[in-house]
C-alpha cells in the first residue's frame, strides 16, 4: 500500500463515527489491490478493530459473484469512491444486510428521492437502470473465543463519482456528478460514513425490519418482469420481510435469497 496525499478528512469522519463505534479509526491510500481484501486479511490475521479503509485506486477490486469492480484509472481517481467498513458484528440474523446498507447509502446521496436513486436487490445502487455504486459484503469468523462470538464484517463499496466509460460492464454506469457537478470523493464519503456505521448498528439491534419500507420505496425491480441467472422468471412483488426477493412465477410466488442468483430486469443481459 502506499500513501496519499489528498485531504480524506481521517480525524472529521472518525470523530462524528467513534461515538457509534469506540475505537473506530479511518484510513487512506492511493493504491492497493482491493479495500476488502486487505480487511478481510487483517481479520483473518486476528485483527477485528473498527476501521474504514479507502484507496484512490484499486488494482484488483471485487464485485459480487468474484465479479471485478472496475475503478476509475489513475488519471482519474477522483472519479471514483471506493472503500471498506470493517467491525465486529452479531446480529440475531443476517438477512438483508446488504439491503440495509444499500438503504443509508441511496438516502445518504439523494435524500428526498428527487434524483431518482433505487435500489436493486440484493446489493446495487442504481439510478435509471444505471448502476451508480455496488456493495459486497463478506465475513470472517473470529480466530480463537466463543463460537458465538462476533463475526467480523467487511462492507465494501464502489461509487462512480464522476463520469465513466461502460466498456466491459454488465450494466451502463451513472454517476454523482450527473446531478452534483461539484461532487468530490472525500466529501461524499465524509457524508456516507457516519450514516452507514448507524445503520449497521441499527441492523444489529433490531434486523431488517426498521429497512423493509424504507428498501420497498426505492425497490427499482418492483412491478416489473425479471428474470434470474439460474433461469427463473416473473413479475418482482418487492422485497419480504427477511430480504428475499419476491417472483411471482407461473408456479406460484417464489422467495430468493441464495447469494449465488443474479436478477435482472427482463430484456436486461447478465
Amino acid at each position: 500500500m502506499s500513501s496519499t496525499s489528498a485531504a480524506w478528512f481521517e480525524d472529521r469522519i472518525a470523530a462524528s463515527v467513534a461515538p457509534l463505534l469506540p475505537g473506530f479509526t479511518v484510513e487512506a491510500v492511493a493504491e492497493i489491490d482491493s479495500t476488502n481484501t486487505e480487511l478481510m486479511r487483517r481479520a483473518r490475521a486476528g485483527r477485528a478493530e473498527p476501521v474504514l479503509l479507502v484507496a484512490e485506486r484499486q488494482t484488483a477490486g471485487r464485485g459480487r459473484l468474484g465479479r471485478p469492480w472496475q475503478s476509475a484509472p489513475r488519471q482519474e481517481a477522483s472519479a471514483s469512491l471506493v472503500f471498506s467498513l470493517g467491525l465486529p458484528l452479531a446480529p440475531a440474523d443476517w438477512s438483508g444486510l446488504s439491503l440495509a446498507v444499500g438503504v443509508a447509502v441511496a438516502e445518504s446521496l439523494d435524500p428526498t428521492g428527487a434524483h431518482k436513486v433505487g435500489l436493486k436487490w440484493p446489493n446495487d445502487v442504481w439510478v435509471n437502470d444505471s448502476k451508480l455504486a455496488g456493495i459486497l459484503i463478506e465475513t470472517a469468523m473470529p480466530s480463537a473465543g466463543r463460537a458465538d462470538a462476533a463475526r467480523y464484517l467487511v462492507i465494501g463499496i464502489g461509487l462512480n463519482i464522476g463520469a465513466r466509460d461502460a466498456d466491459g460492464m454488465r450494466t451502463p454506469p451513472a454517476w454523482l456528478r450527473q446531478w452534483r457537478p461539484d461532487a468530490h470523493a472525500p466529501d461524499v464519503l465524509a457524508e456516507l460514513a457516519e450514516p452507514l456505521v448507524r445503520a449497521v448498528r441499527e441492523f444489529e439491534a433490531r434486523g431488517f425490519g426498521p429497512f423493509a419500507e424504507r428498501f420497498a420505496a426505492r425497490d427499482v425491480l418492483r412491478g416489473r418482469e425479471v428474470v434470474l441467472s439460474d433461469g427463473t422468471a416473473g413479475l418482482c412483488e418487492g422485497v419480504a420481510w427477511g430480504g428475499e426477493l419476491q417472483v411471482r412465477t407461473d408456479a406460484g410466488l417464489q422467495l430468493i435469497s441464495s447469494d449465488e442468483v443474479s436478477v435482472r430486469p427482463r430484456g436486461m443481459a447478465f
